[in-house]
Protein backbone atom coordinates (compact mmCIF):
# COMPACT_ATOMS: atom_id res chain seq x y z
CA UNK A 1 0.00 0.00 0.00
CA UNK A 2 1.36 3.42 -0.94
CA UNK A 3 1.44 6.55 1.17
CA UNK A 4 -2.08 7.39 2.31
CA UNK A 5 -1.41 11.10 2.77
CA UNK A 6 0.88 13.89 1.56
CA UNK A 7 3.08 16.17 3.67
CA UNK A 8 2.32 19.82 2.90
CA UNK A 9 5.59 21.74 2.86
CA UNK A 10 5.26 25.06 4.70
CA UNK A 11 1.82 24.16 6.00
CA UNK A 12 0.67 24.98 9.51
CA UNK A 13 -2.37 25.21 11.77
CA UNK A 14 -4.02 27.76 9.49
CA UNK A 15 -3.76 25.60 6.36
CA UNK A 16 -7.04 23.72 7.04
CA UNK A 17 -10.04 25.72 5.85
CA UNK A 18 -11.55 28.17 8.31
CA UNK A 19 -8.59 28.82 10.60
CA UNK A 20 -6.54 31.92 11.34
CA UNK A 21 -3.87 32.44 13.99
CA UNK A 22 -1.96 35.20 15.69
CA UNK A 23 0.85 35.90 18.11
CA UNK A 24 2.22 38.96 19.89
CA UNK A 25 4.38 40.09 22.81
CA UNK A 26 2.32 41.30 25.75
CA UNK A 27 5.10 41.46 28.35
CA UNK A 28 4.96 38.08 30.11
CA UNK A 29 8.47 37.25 28.91
CA UNK A 30 11.50 39.38 29.68
CA UNK A 31 12.56 39.27 26.04
CA UNK A 32 10.56 40.60 23.11
CA UNK A 33 9.58 37.10 21.96
CA UNK A 34 5.87 36.54 21.43
CA UNK A 35 4.12 35.26 24.57
CA UNK A 36 0.41 35.33 23.70
CA UNK A 37 -1.25 33.57 20.79
CA UNK A 38 -4.54 32.30 19.45
CA UNK A 39 -6.05 29.97 16.89
CA UNK A 40 -9.53 31.07 15.75
CA UNK A 41 -12.01 29.25 13.51
CA UNK A 42 -14.68 30.84 11.31
CA UNK A 43 -17.29 28.52 12.83
CA UNK A 44 -17.69 26.60 16.08
CA UNK A 45 -15.52 23.55 15.45
CA UNK A 46 -15.95 20.01 16.73
CA UNK A 47 -13.22 19.69 19.33
CA UNK A 48 -11.53 17.20 21.63
CA UNK A 49 -8.83 17.33 24.28
CA UNK A 50 -6.52 15.23 26.42
CA UNK A 51 -4.95 16.51 29.62
CA UNK A 52 -2.15 15.87 32.10
CA UNK A 53 -2.62 13.13 34.69
CA UNK A 54 -0.70 15.20 37.25
CA UNK A 55 -3.01 15.66 40.26
CA UNK A 56 -2.04 19.35 40.41
CA UNK A 57 -3.73 20.60 37.27
CA UNK A 58 -3.36 24.22 36.25
CA UNK A 59 -6.43 26.47 36.26
CA UNK A 60 -6.64 26.83 32.45
CA UNK A 61 -7.18 23.06 32.08
CA UNK A 62 -10.28 23.27 34.26
CA UNK A 63 -11.62 26.13 32.16
CA UNK A 64 -10.95 24.38 28.84
CA UNK A 65 -12.51 21.13 30.07
CA UNK A 66 -15.57 23.12 31.09
CA UNK A 67 -15.79 24.79 27.68
CA UNK A 68 -15.50 21.49 25.83
CA UNK A 69 -18.03 19.90 28.16
CA UNK A 70 -20.81 22.26 27.09
CA UNK A 71 -21.35 21.10 23.49
CA UNK A 72 -18.03 19.63 22.35
CA UNK A 73 -17.14 22.66 20.24
CA UNK A 74 -14.46 25.35 20.30
CA UNK A 75 -14.05 28.38 18.08
CA UNK A 76 -10.93 29.90 19.65
CA UNK A 77 -7.94 28.56 21.55
CA UNK A 78 -5.86 31.12 23.45
CA UNK A 79 -2.45 30.38 24.96
CA UNK A 80 0.15 32.35 26.87
CA UNK A 81 3.75 31.40 27.59
CA UNK A 82 6.04 32.65 30.35
CA UNK A 83 3.57 31.90 33.14
CA UNK A 84 1.84 28.56 33.83
CA UNK A 85 -0.97 29.91 36.02
CA UNK A 86 -0.60 26.69 38.04
CA UNK A 87 -0.85 26.34 41.82
CA UNK A 88 -2.21 29.88 41.97
CA UNK A 89 -5.38 29.15 43.95
CA UNK A 90 -8.75 30.83 43.47
CA UNK A 91 -7.14 33.87 41.90
CA UNK A 92 -5.57 31.67 39.23
CA UNK A 93 -8.97 30.18 38.42
CA UNK A 94 -10.52 33.64 38.24
CA UNK A 95 -7.73 34.77 35.92
CA UNK A 96 -8.22 31.78 33.62
CA UNK A 97 -11.95 32.47 33.43
CA UNK A 98 -11.21 36.13 32.71
CA UNK A 99 -8.86 35.09 29.90
CA UNK A 100 -11.72 33.08 28.42
CA UNK A 101 -14.29 35.87 28.69
CA UNK A 102 -11.91 38.54 27.41
CA UNK A 103 -10.94 36.38 24.44
CA UNK A 104 -14.60 35.66 23.66
CA UNK A 105 -15.35 39.39 23.65
CA UNK A 106 -12.30 40.18 21.53
CA UNK A 107 -13.07 37.56 18.88
CA UNK A 108 -16.85 37.91 19.01
CA UNK A 109 -17.55 34.27 19.88
CA UNK A 110 -19.50 32.44 22.58
CA UNK A 111 -17.61 32.25 25.87
CA UNK A 112 -18.00 28.47 26.12
CA UNK A 113 -16.45 28.16 22.65
CA UNK A 114 -13.10 29.44 23.95
CA UNK A 115 -10.36 27.26 25.39
CA UNK A 116 -7.38 28.66 27.29
CA UNK A 117 -4.02 27.28 28.31
CA UNK A 118 -0.80 28.58 29.81
CA UNK A 119 2.81 27.45 30.06
CA UNK A 120 5.81 28.73 31.97
CA UNK A 121 6.78 29.24 35.59
CA UNK A 122 4.56 27.54 38.19
CA UNK A 123 3.21 29.39 41.24
CA UNK A 124 3.29 32.97 40.02
CA UNK A 125 0.06 34.94 39.45
CA UNK A 126 -0.70 36.03 35.90
CA UNK A 127 -0.09 39.77 35.37
CA UNK A 128 -3.62 40.22 34.06
CA UNK A 129 -3.23 43.83 33.00
CA UNK A 130 -0.66 42.70 30.42
CA UNK A 131 -2.84 39.75 29.39
CA UNK A 132 -5.90 41.97 28.95
CA UNK A 133 -4.00 44.38 26.70
CA UNK A 134 -2.60 41.49 24.72
CA UNK A 135 -5.98 39.83 24.20
CA UNK A 136 -7.45 43.11 23.00
CA UNK A 137 -4.67 43.34 20.41
CA UNK A 138 -4.91 39.78 19.07
CA UNK A 139 -7.89 40.16 16.67
CA UNK A 140 -6.08 42.65 14.44
CA UNK A 141 -3.11 40.24 14.28
CA UNK A 142 -5.19 37.26 13.10
CA UNK A 143 -4.22 36.12 9.64
CA UNK A 144 -4.47 33.12 7.36
CA UNK A 145 -0.69 32.71 7.39
CA UNK A 146 -0.33 33.24 11.15
CA UNK A 147 0.91 29.73 11.96
CA UNK A 148 4.51 30.79 12.65
CA UNK A 149 3.45 33.72 14.84
CA UNK A 150 1.34 31.33 16.90
CA UNK A 151 4.19 28.82 17.13
CA UNK A 152 6.53 31.50 18.44
CA UNK A 153 3.99 32.58 21.06
CA UNK A 154 3.81 29.14 22.70
CA UNK A 155 7.55 28.54 23.22
CA UNK A 156 9.38 28.56 26.56
CA UNK A 157 12.80 26.87 26.64
CA UNK A 158 12.21 25.41 23.17
CA UNK A 159 14.95 26.11 20.66
CA UNK A 160 12.82 25.51 17.56
CA UNK A 161 9.21 25.86 16.45
CA UNK A 162 7.35 22.59 15.96
CA UNK A 163 4.63 22.37 13.33
CA UNK A 164 3.55 20.18 10.43
CA UNK A 165 0.67 19.70 8.00
CA UNK A 166 -0.58 16.90 5.77
CA UNK A 167 -3.34 16.45 3.20
CA UNK A 168 -5.47 13.37 2.61
CA UNK A 169 -8.26 12.51 0.21
CA UNK A 170 -11.65 11.94 1.87
CA UNK A 171 -14.70 11.35 -0.30
CA UNK A 172 -12.81 12.77 -3.26
CA UNK A 173 -12.11 16.02 -1.39
CA UNK A 174 -8.74 17.25 -0.09
CA UNK A 175 -8.76 17.41 3.69
CA UNK A 176 -5.96 18.98 5.73
CA UNK A 177 -4.67 18.05 9.18
CA UNK A 178 -2.10 20.28 10.86
CA UNK A 179 -0.46 20.66 14.23
CA UNK A 180 1.78 22.81 16.38
CA UNK A 181 3.39 21.96 19.70
CA UNK A 182 5.72 23.24 22.37
CA UNK A 183 7.81 21.25 24.78
CA UNK A 184 11.46 20.88 25.66
CA UNK A 185 11.70 20.09 29.36
CA UNK A 186 9.41 18.70 32.07
CA UNK A 187 8.43 16.07 29.52
CA UNK A 188 7.07 12.67 30.52
CA UNK A 189 3.42 12.75 29.51
CA UNK A 190 0.64 10.71 30.40
CA UNK A 191 -0.59 13.50 28.80
CA UNK A 192 4.95 17.54 30.09
CA UNK A 193 5.55 20.98 29.89
CA UNK A 194 3.89 19.92 26.66
CA UNK A 195 1.14 21.63 24.70
CA UNK A 196 -0.21 20.43 21.38
CA UNK A 197 -2.71 22.04 19.03
CA UNK A 198 -4.18 20.29 16.00
CA UNK A 199 -6.55 21.62 13.36
CA UNK A 200 -8.39 19.94 10.51
CA UNK A 201 -11.14 20.90 8.08
CA UNK A 202 -12.60 17.39 8.08
CA UNK A 203 -16.26 16.84 8.84
CA UNK A 204 -16.17 14.62 11.94
CA UNK A 205 -18.15 14.35 15.16
CA UNK A 206 -16.78 15.34 18.54
CA UNK A 207 -17.11 11.74 19.77
CA UNK A 208 -15.13 10.25 16.90
CA UNK A 209 -12.57 13.04 17.12
CA UNK A 210 -12.11 12.41 20.86
CA UNK A 211 -11.69 8.67 20.36
CA UNK A 212 -9.12 9.23 17.62
CA UNK A 213 -7.18 11.83 19.61
CA UNK A 214 -7.06 9.58 22.68
CA UNK A 215 -5.77 6.63 20.64
CA UNK A 216 -3.15 8.67 18.80
CA UNK A 217 -2.03 10.39 22.01
CA UNK A 218 -1.38 7.02 23.65
CA UNK A 219 0.86 6.03 20.74
CA UNK A 220 2.67 9.34 20.20
CA UNK A 221 2.60 12.14 22.80
CA UNK A 222 2.41 9.63 25.65
CA UNK A 223 5.43 7.75 24.29
CA UNK A 224 8.00 10.53 24.72
CA UNK A 225 10.15 11.55 27.65
CA UNK A 226 12.90 14.08 28.24
CA UNK A 227 13.37 14.09 31.98
CA UNK A 228 10.69 11.95 33.61
CA UNK A 229 8.64 14.91 34.88
CA UNK A 230 4.95 15.29 34.05
CA UNK A 231 3.81 18.91 34.14
CA UNK A 232 0.72 20.52 35.64
CA UNK A 233 -0.25 22.03 32.28
CA UNK A 234 -0.01 19.33 29.60
CA UNK A 235 -2.79 19.46 27.05
CA UNK A 236 -3.48 18.50 23.45
CA UNK A 237 -6.53 20.00 21.75
CA UNK A 238 -7.85 19.36 18.24
CA UNK A 239 -10.40 21.47 16.37
CA UNK A 240 -12.26 20.29 13.24
CA UNK A 241 -13.98 23.02 11.22
CA UNK A 242 -15.83 20.64 8.87
CA UNK A 243 -15.38 23.17 6.07
CA UNK A 244 -13.69 20.75 3.68
CA UNK A 245 -17.04 19.03 3.43
CA UNK A 246 -15.52 15.57 2.83
CA UNK A 247 -16.81 15.75 -0.74
CA UNK A 248 -20.27 14.31 -1.22
CA UNK A 249 -19.82 11.71 1.50
CA UNK A 250 -21.14 11.68 5.03
CA UNK A 251 -19.03 12.77 7.99
CA UNK A 252 -15.97 10.72 8.88
CA UNK A 253 -16.57 7.68 11.04
CA UNK A 254 -14.54 4.49 11.57
CA UNK A 255 -16.85 2.86 8.96
CA UNK A 256 -16.04 5.48 6.29
CA UNK A 257 -14.01 4.02 3.37
CA UNK A 258 -11.36 6.74 3.84
CA UNK A 259 -11.12 6.44 7.64
CA UNK A 260 -7.86 4.45 7.50
CA UNK A 261 -6.20 7.16 5.41
CA UNK A 262 -7.47 9.94 7.69
CA UNK A 263 -6.32 8.05 10.78
CA UNK A 264 -2.86 7.46 9.27
CA UNK A 265 -2.55 11.16 8.46
CA UNK A 266 -3.71 12.15 11.96
CA UNK A 267 -1.24 9.67 13.48
CA UNK A 268 1.59 11.14 11.39
CA UNK A 269 0.92 14.64 12.72
CA UNK A 270 0.90 13.41 16.33
CA UNK A 271 4.07 11.38 15.88
CA UNK A 272 5.88 14.19 14.06
CA UNK A 273 5.14 16.65 16.86
CA UNK A 274 5.98 14.14 19.60
CA UNK A 275 9.36 13.34 18.02
CA UNK A 276 10.04 17.05 17.49
CA UNK A 277 9.52 17.63 21.23
CA UNK A 278 11.84 14.76 22.14
CA UNK A 279 14.50 15.94 19.67
CA UNK A 280 14.33 19.46 21.16
CA UNK A 281 14.75 18.26 24.75
CA UNK A 282 16.56 20.76 26.93
CA UNK A 283 20.28 20.48 26.22
CA UNK A 284 19.75 17.49 23.93
CA UNK A 285 22.23 16.55 21.23
CA UNK A 286 20.34 13.59 19.76
CA UNK A 287 16.96 11.93 19.34
CA UNK A 288 16.75 8.43 20.81
CA UNK A 289 14.18 5.93 19.57
CA UNK A 290 13.48 2.74 21.51
CA UNK A 291 11.59 -0.03 19.75
CA UNK A 292 10.35 -3.02 21.73
CA UNK A 293 9.07 -6.11 19.92
CA UNK A 294 8.13 -9.60 21.01
CA UNK A 295 6.47 -8.42 24.23
CA UNK A 296 3.54 -10.18 25.90
CA UNK A 297 1.24 -7.31 24.81
CA UNK A 298 1.35 -3.83 23.32
CA UNK A 299 0.76 -2.43 26.80
CA UNK A 300 3.79 -4.31 28.14
CA UNK A 301 5.88 -3.14 25.20
CA UNK A 302 4.89 0.48 25.85
CA UNK A 303 5.84 0.26 29.51
CA UNK A 304 9.22 -1.30 28.71
CA UNK A 305 10.00 1.16 25.90
CA UNK A 306 9.19 4.14 28.14
CA UNK A 307 11.27 2.71 31.00
CA UNK A 308 14.30 2.33 28.73
CA UNK A 309 13.92 5.75 27.12
CA UNK A 310 13.38 7.33 30.53
CA UNK A 311 16.43 5.80 32.17
CA UNK A 312 18.92 8.50 33.17
CA UNK A 313 21.70 5.91 32.83
CA UNK A 314 20.68 4.97 29.28
CA UNK A 315 20.33 8.65 28.34
CA UNK A 316 23.74 9.45 29.85
CA UNK A 317 25.38 6.52 28.05
CA UNK A 318 23.99 7.78 24.73
CA UNK A 319 25.36 11.26 25.46
CA UNK A 320 28.77 9.78 26.24
CA UNK A 321 28.65 7.43 23.21
CA UNK A 322 29.12 4.46 25.56
CA UNK A 323 27.61 1.23 24.18
CA UNK A 324 26.68 0.06 27.68
CA UNK A 325 23.89 -2.39 26.88
CA UNK A 326 23.81 -3.43 30.55
CA UNK A 327 21.96 -0.22 31.34
CA UNK A 328 19.37 -1.09 28.70
CA UNK A 329 18.68 -4.62 29.93
CA UNK A 330 18.54 -3.37 33.52
CA UNK A 331 15.81 -0.92 32.50
CA UNK A 332 13.93 -3.70 30.69
CA UNK A 333 14.05 -5.81 33.84
CA UNK A 334 12.65 -3.11 36.13
CA UNK A 335 9.75 -2.05 33.92
CA UNK A 336 7.33 -4.20 35.91
CA UNK A 337 6.36 -6.28 32.87
CA UNK A 338 6.79 -10.01 32.13
CA UNK A 339 10.15 -10.87 30.56
CA UNK A 340 11.75 -14.18 29.67
CA UNK A 341 15.26 -13.49 30.92
CA UNK A 342 16.88 -16.02 28.57
CA UNK A 343 15.50 -14.69 25.26
CA UNK A 344 16.29 -10.96 25.05
CA UNK A 345 18.06 -9.42 22.04
CA UNK A 346 19.42 -5.86 21.99
CA UNK A 347 20.65 -3.85 19.01
CA UNK A 348 22.13 -0.38 18.72
CA UNK A 349 21.24 0.56 15.17
CA UNK A 350 22.33 -2.56 13.27
CA UNK A 351 24.96 -3.49 15.88
CA UNK A 352 23.96 -6.58 17.86
CA UNK A 353 25.13 -6.34 21.49
CA UNK A 354 22.99 -9.05 23.11
CA UNK A 355 21.47 -12.19 21.63
CA UNK A 356 19.27 -14.60 23.57
CA UNK A 357 20.39 -12.72 26.71
CA UNK A 358 24.04 -13.51 26.01
CA UNK A 359 26.71 -10.90 25.20
CA UNK A 360 27.83 -10.70 21.59
CA UNK A 361 31.28 -9.48 20.62
CA UNK A 362 30.95 -6.22 18.71
CA UNK A 363 33.19 -3.45 17.44
CA UNK A 364 33.27 -0.92 20.31
CA UNK A 365 34.70 1.82 18.09
CA UNK A 366 31.97 1.34 15.50
CA UNK A 367 29.32 1.40 18.23
CA UNK A 368 30.78 4.57 19.75
CA UNK A 369 30.80 6.23 16.34
CA UNK A 370 27.14 5.29 15.86
CA UNK A 371 26.19 6.70 19.25
CA UNK A 372 27.89 10.02 18.42
CA UNK A 373 25.28 10.67 15.71
CA UNK A 374 22.19 12.82 16.17
CA UNK A 375 19.85 9.80 16.01
CA UNK A 376 20.15 6.59 18.03
CA UNK A 377 17.86 3.59 17.58
CA UNK A 378 17.73 1.00 20.35
CA UNK A 379 15.88 -2.21 19.51
CA UNK A 380 14.84 -4.70 22.19
CA UNK A 381 13.29 -8.01 21.09
CA UNK A 382 11.84 -10.09 23.94
CA UNK A 383 10.79 -13.10 21.82
CA UNK A 384 7.66 -13.64 23.92
CA UNK A 385 4.60 -12.50 22.02
CA UNK A 386 3.08 -10.07 19.50
CA UNK A 387 3.38 -6.89 21.59
CA UNK A 388 5.30 -3.96 20.16
CA UNK A 389 5.76 -0.25 20.81
CA UNK A 390 8.10 2.65 20.11
CA UNK A 391 9.11 5.48 22.43
CA UNK A 392 11.18 8.59 21.85
CA UNK A 393 13.47 10.67 24.02
CA UNK A 394 16.84 12.38 24.07
CA UNK A 395 20.21 12.20 25.77
CA UNK A 396 20.93 13.70 29.19
CA UNK A 397 23.59 16.39 29.00
CA UNK A 398 25.43 18.92 31.14
CA UNK A 399 23.38 21.60 29.39
CA UNK A 400 20.12 20.17 30.74
CA UNK A 401 21.35 20.74 34.29
CA UNK A 402 22.52 24.28 33.47
CA UNK A 403 19.17 25.24 31.94
CA UNK A 404 17.09 23.89 34.82
CA UNK A 405 19.39 25.10 37.57
CA UNK A 406 18.55 28.66 36.52
CA UNK A 407 15.03 28.24 35.03
CA UNK A 408 13.42 31.06 37.09
CA UNK A 409 16.34 33.44 36.69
Amino acid sequence: MGQLFTVVEGGGVTTPKGFKAAGLHCGLKKTNRYDLGAIVCEVPAAAAGVYTTNQFQAAPLKVTRESLGRDGKLQAMVVNSGNANACTGKQGEADAYEMRSAAAAAFGVEEHHVGVTSTGVIGEPLPMEKVRRGLAGLPERLKADGSEDFCQAILTTDLVQKMTCVSVQVGGQTVYIAGAAKGSGMIHPNMATMLGFMTTDAKISTANLQALLSKVTDETFNMITVDGDTSTNDMVVVMASGLAGNGDSAELTPEHPDWAAFQAAFQYVGEYLAKAIARDGEGATKLIEVSVTGAASDEAARAIAKTVIGSSLVKSACFGADANWGRIIAAVGRAGQPVQTETVDIRLGDIVTLEQSRPVRFDEEKAAEYLKGDFVHIHVDLHMGPGQATAWGCDLTYEYVRINAAYRT
